[in-house]
């Protein structure tokens, strides 16, 4: 950090273009991905402007009273620290929510999961059930989508997880949600059309091959066991005290996976079970039905 801080202080005042170009061979040997985009994201986020207004203003020069967050932002992202973390949002399904270390950094999979629910015009869910709800972008988004007419419960058994979903919430201006602190299933009553779940499903032996990254994730948020399917495996013995007749269940889960937890679907006593892929190719969504 010492060395792109002195090259930013000694020849007198650098430009926005300056300014990215430097930051961006910063990051980059610090092993940060797409470290254009980073540095494009840190200036927008200390400028207050748009990536486009960012392209008109390359020219400006920047002060060294700029420069000091700045400076301090790189410092952290180098250091391996989301980006989300400290832009302090995350943009998920067209909207941003807040983003800190009490909850999961939604990842680019569960939009696709939001998006699939969402168009499938079959589903016509009343009461939808979010658990492992984390900062609450699944619920939430559901909750805007499907308007007033749905009524939605977002969980979690973090009281971190959900005060953070929480002001997402009133962020966003939704009010067709409530929020539950529960262990899976185990505080939740009455019966749900659709019940979605991105819950914890990395195997412990994975631990320390994950991205640095990941290190900011709560562990709570992350990990399920030697396979990491322990909590997917109480959940869905949970599940058929849960579901109206003809309910859906949706779920994410990790690579090759999918497998075991149709086989867990079926034992259960669902039917019409499915795995989608996501847009890599994964088998990552598994839907099912359930006949009361």
């Amino acid at each position: 950090m010492l060395v792109w801080s002195k090259s930013f202080s000694d020849s007198g005042m650098k430009t926005i273009l300056d300014t990215l170009n430097g930051g961006t061979q910063w990051l980059e040997k610090r092993g940060v991905s797409d470290a254009r985009r980073n540095m494009q994201l840190l200036l927008c986020h200390r400028l207050d402007c748009t990536k486009i207004q960012l392209y008109t203003r390359f020219d400006e020069p920047l002060t060294e009273e700029m420069l000091v967050p700045l400076r301090d932002d790189l410092k952290r992202r180098g250091e391996g620290e989301p980006l989300q973390h400290i832009l302090g949002t995350v943009e998920f399904y067209r909207r941003d929510f807040k983003s800190d270390s009490r909850a999961l950094i939604p990842r680019p999979e569960t939009e696709e999961l939001v998006e699939m629910l969402v168009k499938d015009k079959e589903l016509k869910p009343t009461r939808i059930l979010d658990v492992g709800c984390g900062s609450g972008v699944i619920g939430l988004s559901l909750a805007a989508e499907y308007g007033e007419d749905a009524e939605i419960t977002c969980v979690d058994i973090s009281e971190d997880a959900l005060a953070l979903a929480k002001e997402n919430a009133s962020l966003l201006g939704i009010k067709n949600v409530t929020f539950l602190q529960s262990n899976l299933l185990s505080n939740v009553e009455g019966g749900f059309d659709l019940i979605v779940a991105n819950l914890p499903y990395v195997p412990e032996v994975d631990r320390s091959t994950l991205a640095r990254e990941l290190a900011y994730d709560p562990d709570l948020a992350l990990y399920s066991g030697k396979d990491g399917l322990d909590l997917i495996r109480i959940f869905i013995q949970q599940l058929p005290n849960h579901l109206n007749n003809n309910a859906t269940v949706a779920l994410e889960i990790g690579i090759h996976q999918h497998t075991e937890v149709e086989q867990l679907l079926a034992h259960a006593g669902f039917s019409g079970i499915r795995t989608e892929n996501d847009l890599s190719g994964i088998a990552r969504f598994p839907f099912a039905t359930y006949s009361a």
